[in-house]
């Protein structure tokens, strides 16, 4: 009410006549956090000897707008120009409470206007409460309850409590169509992404009422109708009729209109082109001359455009489409013009104190001279944040020195590149300990160097990767890397030492789809005492094998840490290219993602692995399979499948299936901490050298706790594991640890 006075007062004073006065002093009153010389900035007050109704108003209005003032007056007394301010209170503390879901916690956070250490307004604060109430309305809480609370700390500031009841999503008990003559029901339902609320429906995410998922559908709906030709489709009114807090019936109301099919395509080509160049789209729309009309259809006539354009190394050339609706039939006209023609003037690089000026520039696609084009900018952008070194990269487009030119900014926002990793397990046979080092931006060049070890009782184990991202520039990676181990069991009657080397070079074929190809060198050393069995004892000797790789991903995660939809596939194979003993490998793995509530992110993970001697060879020691305790909870790594006497030796097989549920609101936000519940299975099997070894290839299964807290040190794991199925010979880990931090 106050401030609606003030604006009266404001018109009020816009009508009084615009007399100057003559002012001696401006004098500031009533502002305690804001200094004076902050009011006179935001207030444009200027030190005049004369002062105008009119200028006094401006003044009051600036004051207003900036919403750090409760109340303003500009008074003129004796030649003084008083300034008299009320500021808000502060907003000391903003503390929400009823609500245990970390995220919806941080989106409240987000959308409303209340801020910690901010103004307190408290018709802001009312309609804070009403954004709440329609943001949980959104997403199905229809009947939640939001109210607010004020605490006074002194007298400029307050805690401000917000206390959320969201109470029960209200369910879709059914949905209808209305006006679908030419689709059935079923294939609507199927389309839409509200569904019913059924009893074998337990863990969709979409049986309740939203307004987010309403306003989805109509778009879902309408493209659908549009990609089978009924292009004047219109979804009349969509509405629910709630029974219930817990109940509603969803409606939606459709009015298909005219099925079209597409008429007459042609080109209406500028004269600098060659129209020779374009004669094959021809043949592109004889493909769809009379088929129904689709917005589908149109967009793979402007790739075959976008590609004869790339093909034909043509420059500054733009094109859009004309649909023309003629009876029953839609008419094409696909114009392609020369555009602006836009140059790079310059490209100017920025926040980067540690990374080489080089290396950002390596990953763009356009320099200096080159046409402009915000497409190439924009991939360029994404190729950089792909590095993982920097926490934030940003452009900006500034006009150049003359109006075809543009000047381009990169700015990148640098992270921390050093990782440091420790891990622990501990199980039937003693524990086992591992160390990891990294650096992702080695002297800033972007390189990385990585060296990790192992060590148990009986073994040792390093590993040196070196990776250039960009090796010279060409977009593909090239990787080195050396790997030594050696294993000591005298019990078992043998000394092993394996030591390896190798390159190899990664690219991304497509933007998801990514190649590698490399070779690597091993030198193999079995030493065989009196104790080793028969089988181990025709395998002693020193053997060298030199082999190719190749493999192949597929990512479809919509992010690589802690993804919550799609799924990444990935195969490898192993060949030998000269060795004493002769070996194929393969390996495959697919991992799916899907939230399946508000509360609870799924994930399948299956990984299969195989390795065969050609010929008569058999498989060597040091190369057969074992599941690592990663992959097969519970167990320790290597601990697994066949045994040679009272060592496990591997198998020519391996294979995991790991289901996991993810709860990342089971604890408080504060205390950082994530808990995820799994279910692996997995065995390794087959022995091609010896039938008389103990071959237990029986299923093994095991279930446990993963906890993830994400500590002042830096993110530690911690899994808690119990088997359920196991072989006698097996031995199992109940306890593993993983510390890693950044520097």
């Amino acid at each position: 009410m106050i401030r609606i006075l003030n604006f009266i007062l404001l018109i009020i004073l816009f009508s009084l006549p615009l007399r100057a006065e003559n002012i001696n002093k401006i004098i500031i009153n009533g502002n305690k956090r804001i200094s004076d010389e902050t009011v006179k900035i935001y207030g444009e007050i200027k030190d005049s000897s004369q002062y105008s109704q009119k200028s006094a108003n401006k003044i009051l209005k600036n004051l207003y707008e900036t919403g750090f003032f409760e109340n303003v007056e500009i008074i003129f007394e004796n030649n003084n120009l008083l300034v008299n301010l009320k500021e808000f209170p502060v907003i000391n503390q903003l503390i929400i409470t009823g609500e245990v879901n970390k995220s919806f916690n941080s989106q409240v956070k987000d959308i409303i206007s209340s801020k910690e250490k901010r103004a307190l307004n408290k018709s802001n604060l009312t309609n804070d409460v009403n954004i709440i109430k329609s943001f949980y309305s959104s997403i199905g809480y229809n009947f939640a309850k939001v109210t607010s609370k004020l605490k006074k700390i002194d007298e400029d500031s307050f805690d401000v409590l917000i206390e959320i009841e969201r109470g029960e999503k209200t369910k879709i008990s059914s949905i209808k169509f209305v006006g679908n003559n030419y689709i059935r029901s079923s294939r609507l339902k199927d389309i839409i992404a509200s569904e019913e609320n059924k009893f074998w429906k337990i863990i969709s995410r979409n049986t309740a009422l939203s307004e987010n998922l309403i306003n989805l559908d109509i778009r879902l709906l309408r493209n659908y109708y549009r990609s089978i030709g009924f292009y004047d489709v219109n979804i009349n009114s969509n509405f629910a009729e709630i029974l219930n807090a817990e109940e509603a019936k969803l409606i939606y109301s459709i009015d298909e209109g005219k099925r079209y099919v597409i008429g007459k395509i042609s080109t209406n080509l500028d004269t600098v082109f060659d129209k020779k160049l374009f004669f094959p789209l021809n043949k592109t729309y004889s493909k769809y001359i009379g088929n129904y009309y689709s917005p589908f259809k149109i967009q793979k006539i402007l790739v075959e455009i976008d590609e004869l354009i790339a093909s034909n190394n043509l420059q500054f050339v733009e094109h859009n489409v004309e649909e023309q609706i003629n009876n029953d039939s839609i008419d094409l006209v696909f114009n392609i013009f020369e555009g602006e023609k836009e140059l790079v003037e310059r490209i100017n690089v920025k926040g980067n104190s540690i990374t080489n000026e080089d290396v950002i520039r390596g990953e763009l696609l356009l320099d200096e001279g080159d046409p402009f084009t915000k497409i190439n900018l924009e991939k360029s952008v994404s190729k950089i944040k792909s590095r993982q070194i920097f926490k934030d990269v940003k452009y900006e487009i500034i006009d150049g020195s003359e109006d075809n030119l543009k000047i381009i900014d990169i700015k990148v926002e640098e992270r921390p590149t050093g990782e440091i990793s420790a891990g622990a397990g501990i199980g039937t046979s003693g524990g086992a300990i591992a160390f990891g080092i990294k650096e992702n931006n080695w002297l800033g060049s972007g390189k990385s160097v990585e060296f990790n070890i192992d060590l148990d009782e009986e073994s040792l184990s390093g590993v040196l990767n070196l990776v250039n991202p960009n090796y010279d520039y060409l977009g593909n990676s090239l990787n080195y890397f050396l790997m030594s181990e050696s294993n000591d069991k005298p019990d078992q009657g043998y000394e092993n030492t394996v030591i390896s080397s190798g390159i190899g070079t990664s690219f991304n074929q497509y933007r998801d789809l990514k190649a590698n190809v490399g070779a690597s060198l091993t030198y193999d050393d079995l030493r065989t005492f009196n104790t080793a069995s028969a089988s181990l004892k025709k395998q002693s000797g020193e053997f060298t094998e030199l082999s190719t790789n190749y493999g192949l991903s597929y990512d479809q995660r919509d992010r690589a840490f802690m993804p919550t939809s799609g799924y990444i596939t990935s195969f490898s194979q192993a060949i030998p290219i000269y060795a004493d003993k002769s070996f194929i490998s393969n390996s495959f793995s697919y991992s799916s993602y899907k939230s399946l509530t508000e509360d609870i992110v799924g994930a399948g993970k299956l990984y299969i692995s195989a390795i065969n001697g050609l010929g008569s060879d058999d498989v060597r020691l040091s190369k057969r399979k074992n599941l690592s305790s990663k992959k097969l909870r519970g167990f320790e790594r290597g601990k697994v499948g066949p045994k040679d006497g009272a060592d496990h030796i591997g198998g020519n097989y391996s294979a995991a299936l790991n289901l996991e549920a993810n709860l990342p609101n089971f604890f408080p936000e504060s205390t950082n901490l994530d808990l995820a519940t799994f279910l692996d299975f997995g065995s390794v099997w087959g022995v091609d050298y010896d039938s008389s070894i103990d071959d237990s290839n029986e299923l093994r299964s095991s279930t446990g706790l993963a906890l993830n807290w994400l500590s002042p040190l830096g993110p530690i794991s911690i899994v808690l594991s119990q088997n359920i199925s196991k072989a006698d010979t097996d031995k199992t880990e109940s306890f593993s640890f993983n510390l890693g931090t950044t520097f």
